[in-house]
């Protein structure tokens, strides 16, 4: 059956890739999307889309109803999950083709086999496939779970049997914490999986995570298309991706390579689908089936030169493979990481708001699902993209990818740039010394910000760009005119202190320092004054709009600046830096007296109130449990007291620094 209509039923950076190819292919794609979606960068790429319901995903796009009337009211052929949401739901699959259409993924039976971790390892069993050590089965009854760690010892995995997308795993490493992460297992399982189901199995704690890219015709003709490394993890959630596995023999891969499409064979897999394994030495374990479309495509698709939305339209449309396994190869290396709007400052905590400025580097590919001035919202997972190098060689094309995080400009929220850039320099997985919690071990360190060689530069340009750049918003600001400035003075005489203009800079990391900048002399060049009295003379003159040319004495620099959104963006040798500045009395401020409010840190919904009115807490007791994301956050009482105006409930949504109780102090 030839495609026409297709409608796209997820929404982000995997709506805007599909519709994409699928327009290629000469296929009509159709969006979806909720009310905080209804302006998303899908929507107006795609076109055309239907409005599904609220924001948050229970009640749009995770309705199955919803999105299979959607598709009936424009004709829609088929139906492409993306990845998340009805993706692996074999009830959304039975009821696409139930109405007549297609459903771009594994057949429900397919999809039912592998959904459940447990069947999925007795799937891989049956094919003869090396399985973790562990218990057979979900298990479901604390203290029978609680018997079987103490059975088997610790360290123990706790893996929700329809976990996926990282979620749904907890290591027990404690006997003293054993039943406090039973019952976290089993409640995160059935409220965000419907199953209590979980299952035991032996933690590996050195191992690395490798996945196997198989497609498949359904008619028993399944392939590899080589494997990815995905090592490198946090929360176990991918951060940065790569194809092929490097630092693993060939032929030990090769075999890991033949049992994933062994275990496909066995189902008469149909669709794209993920094998994914721990190898541990020359010992590897199957993990888990991810049957749809995975986040990290991109990197297999840039090593073997396949559209893989392409080649899994024409295996829905029943035209087969087109290749065989030996008509594939290998040509260099791809690298992927996950540009994420979160705070590592606050573990990593998903960050909400406005992106004010969004500037992404050219030559390399980045899949994105917004724009700057959309917004990061806190019902679905915060990517704001994904940076795709692919090179000759891995060394390259980590080293492209460290120089394209350089180049990555965000304000408005946190984001994990730092992060990934200080993992893409990072020796120890420059020759892959890593495995899936390394991160873990070294967070602080991988956490700190980088030094800049010459930061004193960088904040004089950023000074004199603020006092020479009139600003977008209006012509009418002596501060920022730079031909009002020239030859202006705050007072008499020519010492810089009294004929310059004092500007506040705060950088990324939060840092700020009051400088000040002389007036402009002749050859455009100015004095610029640090709080410590430091003196720097540098020429600044714009020589075509937005590029600037700096002389510091002999050296002459080249830089792209523009002044936006309240912020200086500058585009250096060192990487894209971004300044706050303001006029001193912009900042008025002094220390707020500390109160006893106990506000939620996060936009989320409350899944756990575990104080009463009236209770007495202590410091650093739980007061109530939320959910962000894919993070479950604990909210804790800064001092001891008497639990007061609680004013939040069990499914509540809150914002962040929403004050949700007050501990109120003993009388005495």
């Amino acid at each position: 059956m030839k495609i026409k209509t297709l409608l796209i039923a997820n929404r982000g950076e995997i709506a805007c890739r599909i519709a994409r190819t699928a327009r290629a292919c000469g296929i009509t794609p159709i969006g979806v999307h909720s009310d905080a979606d209804s302006n998303a960068l899908h929507v107006r790429e795609i076109g055309q889309s239907i409005r599904l319901g609220a924001g948050p995903a229970s009640e749009s796009y995770l309705k199955v109803d919803a999105v299979i009337a959607a598709a009936r009211s424009v004709g829609a052929d088929a139906i492409h999950p993306g990845y998340g949401f009805l993706a692996e739901n074999p009830n959304f699959a039975r009821a696409v083709e139930a109405s007549g259409m297609i459903f771009m993924g594994p057949t429900p039976e397919t999809l039912e086999r592998f959904g459940d971790k447990a069947s999925a390892k007795a799937a891989a069993v049956t094919a003869s496939v090396p399985v973790i050590p562990g218990t057979e089965g979900a298990q479901s009854d604390p203290q029978k779970i609680a018997a079987a760690v103490r059975e088997m010892g610790l360290p123990v995995l706790l893996k929700a049997v329809g976990g996926g997308g990282g979620r749904g795993q907890r290591l027990v490493t404690e006997a003293a914490t054993l039943e406090e992460d039973i019952e976290g297992a089993l409640r995160e399982a059935k409220s965000t999986f419907g199953s209590e189901g979980v299952l035991l199995e032996r933690f590996l704690p050195e191992a690395r995570h490798v996945e196997v890219q198989i497609a498949g015709d359904g008619k028993g003709h399944v392939v590899h298309l080589f494997e990815r490394d995905c090592t490198l993890q946090r929360r176990h959630q991918k951060v940065i991706e790569e194809a092929p596995a490097w630092g693993l023999p060939r032929a030990l891969l090769d075999k890991i390579g033949q049992d994933a499409v062994r275990l496909g064979e066995t189902l008469d897999y149909r669709g794209l689908g993920t094998v994914e394994f721990l190898v541990a030495g020359d010992e590897y374990y199957f993990l888990e089936v991810n049957p749809r479309i995975q986040v990290e495509h991109p990197v297999t698709e840039a090593i073997t030169g396949l559209d893989l939305v392409s080649l899994h339209l024409r295996i829905a449309e029943g035209a087969g493979l087109g290749f065989t396994q030996g008509n594939l190869k290998i040509t260099g290396h791809a690298v992927e990481a996950r540009l994420y709007a979160e705070d590592p400052a606050m573990q990593f905590a998903p960050s909400t708001g406005t992106l004010t400025t969004l500037s992404l580097p050219d030559g390399l590919r980045i899949d994105s699902g917004v724009k700057e001035g959309d917004t990061v919202t806190p019902y679905y997972d915060p990517m704001i993209a994904k940076l795709v190098v692919h090179a000759p060689d891995r060394e390259t094309a980590l080293a492209r990818l460290a120089t394209a995080l350089d180049h990555v400009a965000v304000e408005g929220v946190q984001t994990n740039r730092a992060f990934l850039s200080a993992l893409a320099r990072n020796p120890e997985f420059a020759q892959m010394q890593v495995h899936t919690r390394w991160i873990d071990g070294r967070i602080d360190v991988l956490t700190q910000p980088r030094t800049l060689s010459r930061p004193e530069l960088w904040k004089a340009a950023a000074a004199i760009l603020f006092v020479a750049t009139p600003r977008r918003d209006t012509d009418a600001d002596p501060w920022t005119n730079r031909n009002t400035f020239t030859g202006w003075r705050l007072g008499l005489g020519d010492d810089v202190l009294e004929a310059g203009q004092r500007v506040s800079l705060t950088d990324s990391a939060g840092i700020s320092e009051e400088l000040c900048v002389g007036p402009v002399k002749p050859g455009d060049r100015y004095t610029v004054l640090s709080e410590n009295y430091d003196a720097m003379t540098l020429a600044a003159r714009e020589i075509t709009a937005g590029r600037w040319c700096l002389s510091e004495g002999d050296t002459v620099l080249l830089i792209d600046a523009r002044r936006h959104a309240g912020v200086i963006e500058m585009d250096t040798p060192e990487g894209r830096l971004i300044f706050h500045p303001a006029a001193p009395l912009d900042f008025v401020g002094g220390d707020a007296a500390a109160d006893r409010a106990v506000a939620s840190p996060l936009t989320g919904v409350i899944v756990e109130i575990n104080v009463t009115e009236g209770q007495s807490v202590a410091e650093g007791d739980v007061v109530a449990v939320m959910e962000s994301m894919k993070l479950e956050i604990s909210i804790r009482t800064a001092a001891a007291g008497i639990a007061s105006n609680i004013s939040v409930s069990k499914g509540d949504m809150v914002d962040r620094g929403q004050v949700i109780a007050e501990i109120l102090q003993y009388e005495e």
